[in-house]
């Protein structure tokens, strides 16, 4: 089973930071207003508690929720983000990165834990899915609208292409 040893340190920035991009990919897609925003943020982060808890996680899916528990992780992460998005003016610019992000985490893990692979794109593919239905888009004030856009739909299945999972 992969867990942090079994990457470049590079590399599992990258790892971690795909956690978090796979649910930011969803955000920028259809940009909700405040409370949308913090209701997406916290289906993100929801996913990481619920997997520490979970035992059907597998052990890459854990080595990352024990990283962002420490200090070290989180900066790490936060860093890695602050590159990543530096520069960005549009949400769409956000999604592509965050993409692009995500085909390279798929590549990475293919070659580098192909036993966990599958089992880490599907939790990531989960984050995307858990943001893309926190909140309704096109209401007011959070009613009427739809769970889940159009645009946010397509984000979900250019997620899906990008990890090689389905949708």
């Amino acid at each position: 089973m992969a867990n942090k040893q079994n990457f470049k340190p590079e590399e599992w920035t990258k790892i971690l930071e795909s956690t978090m991009l796979a649910g930011m990919a969803v955000s920028a897609a259809e940009p909700s207003g405040l409370l949308g925003s913090l209701k997406e943020a916290i289906a993100s982060s929801s996913a990481l508690a619920r997997a520490k808890s979970d035992a059907g996680s597998n052990e890459l899916v854990k080595a990352v929720v024990s990283d962002f528990e420490t200090k070290e992780g989180r900066a790490a992460v936060q860093e890695a983000l602050r590159k990543q998005l530096a520069g960005v003016k549009k949400p769409g610019e956000v999604v592509e990165r965050s993409l692009a992000n995500l085909k390279e985490v798929s590549d990475i893990l293919n070659a580098k834990a192909p036993q966990d692979a599958a089992g880490f794109k599907m939790w990531l593919q989960t984050i995307s899915e858990n943001v893309a239905e926190a909140s309704s888009e096109g209401g007011f004030l959070g009613i009427g609208g739809v769970k889940v856009s159009d645009a946010e739909r397509a984000t979900l299945a250019d997620i899906s292409r990008a990890l090689g999972t389905r949708a």
